[in-house]
């Protein structure tokens, strides 16, 4: 089975499995990972933001346009960032390693 690393915002590296075919923020709910996906995947917002170490950010597809539309909104947007919603796991990403951003932006509890 495929691992992922987690970096949380705290630095601490945590490392779990990570079944093919499910996205990083269902494997961080699976590992009480603290990815808030309020949308629960439905990339209607941008709390299960992640950016993905640049070791490992070419190896993913290519963001949809949906996706880099909400990726516009986040806090702390880098050159890697994408959501976890949008990562599907491969055996080709064992070893995986994305960071936690230090704060997250829900729009759906905003007025």
């Amino acid at each position: 089975m495929a691992k992922v690393v987690f970096i949380t915002v705290d630095g601490s590296r945590r490392e779990v499995n990570a079944p093919t075919g499910f996205s990083i923020l269902d494997i961080a709910h699976r590992n009480d990972i603290n990815i808030e996906g309020a949308c629960e995947g439905q990339m209607a917002c941008s709390t299960c933001h992640v950016v993905v170490d640049s070791d490992w950010y070419s190896k993913l597809p290519a963001p949809s346009e949906e996706e880099e539309d909400l990726l516009d909104l986040v806090f702390g947007l880098t050159r890697t960032s994408r959501l976890g919603c949008q990562v599907t796991m491969t055996e080709a990403l064992d070893g995986l390693t994305v960071k936690l951003p230090s704060r997250t932006r829900n729009l759906l509890l905003e007025d």
